[in-house]
């Protein structure tokens, strides 16, 4: 549709064809585009997905995180701006502002899960805010435990953080299969049940006779966590206690997440916390509070769209674009 809308336009150049197409567009997009004699990017008003630009031999990169330009062994220049455009023509770096309305709302989820740890997104290092996620929620829902481990891969860096702030010895007591995708986004239960059977294991003799907290990104339709609780216990864990480094994801995600419809987010349709945790079967759970999850990403964010800059969507139903059938 976005190829079909630019050679619509295109006899009135390519910079107006791009402006009036991108004008078109409503939601979030983080786009690159080779032309005869370009390479283009552009990145939407809100900046909801990530999008940078790296230099290498001489040439350009644009990628959509960090870690890919560092993978080529190029350098990283600087993010691309939401709202911006980017025209690479030979040696020449032309860019310009499509939008006057530019309201930074970038993804929250990205530094939770989405993104890997290795980028720096807006400037913000995405590792670094999960150590401060676990710590932050280390001092929100501290319990006596004798273990803390992280579900791989994102939970990790949070239980790092969890055992720094609350003194508990941080261990690797579940193991991820490397050859098993995203279980939430599976097409239906069955499949995603299945997949949660060989996704995760435990290594038996690090839980055994333990108080287990376990840190985990999120929680989203509830099939990993109840799986790791009941294989927690089947090794022999004393106790588990569930600590989540997001709040409760309660809305879907219409910013190209494939997250469920309500109905389908336990933390939407169970009645609380207590409820949830009884669910799980664990013998605790918390999640971090959304002022906490600000915190963890821009120790200087305010929390609002303006000045905090980050989309909550999926934890508040507050989004930075008005969404049809949404109440805000």
């Amino acid at each position: 549709m976005i190829i079909n809308l630019i050679s619509k336009n295109y006899k009135k150049g390519l910079e107006k064809a791009l402006t009036d197409t991108i004008k078109f567009i409503k939601g979030s997009y983080a786009l690159v585009l080779l032309t005869g004699d370009a390479l283009v990017g552009a990145r939407d008003p809100n900046g909801i997905r990530p999008l940078c630009l790296g230099k290498l031999d001489g040439g350009w990169i644009l990628a959509s995180e960090s870690c890919a330009i560092d993978a080529v062994g190029g350098e990283f220049v600087r993010d691309i701006e939401p709202g911006e455009v980017v025209i690479i023509k030979q040696d020449d770096v032309f860019s310009f502002i499509f939008s006057e309305k530019t309201r930074r709302a970038v993804c929250a989820f990205e530094y939770v899960y989405f993104a890997r740890p290795d980028s720096v997104i807006d400037s913000i290092d995405v590792y670094g805010s999960r150590i401060r996620a676990g710590e932050i929620l280390g001092k929100e829902s501290a319990l006596a435990a004798d273990l803390v481990v992280g579900v791989p891969d994102s939970g990790v860096p949070a239980a790092i953080g969890y055992g720094r702030a609350t003194g508990t010895p941080f261990g690797l007591g579940i193991v991820k299969s490397k050859y098993v995708g995203r279980t939430f986004i599976a097409p239906n239960q069955t499949m995603r049940e299945k997949t949660a059977l060989v996704k995760l294991n435990v290594i038996e003799s690090e839980v055994r006779g333990k108080r287990v907290v376990i840190i985990d990104d999120s929680i989203v339709r509830g099939t990993t966590s109840r799986r790791l609780v009941a294989i927690l216990r089947a090794a022999g864990a004393k106790e588990v206690h569930i600590r989540i480094c997001s709040p409760p994801v309660r809305f879907p995600c219409y910013f190209g997440i494939d997250t469920p419809h309500r109905k389908d987010l336990i933390s939407n349709v169970n009645g609380g916390v207590n409820e949830l945790c009884t669910s799980l079967g664990a013998d605790s759970l918390a999640f971090i509070s959304i002022a906490g999850l600000l915190q963890s990403i821009d120790p200087d964010c305010s929390g609002s769209f303006e000045n905090g800059g980050f989309c909550l969507g999926c934890f508040s139903g507050e989004y930075p674009i008005p969404v049809a059938g949404e109440q805000h």
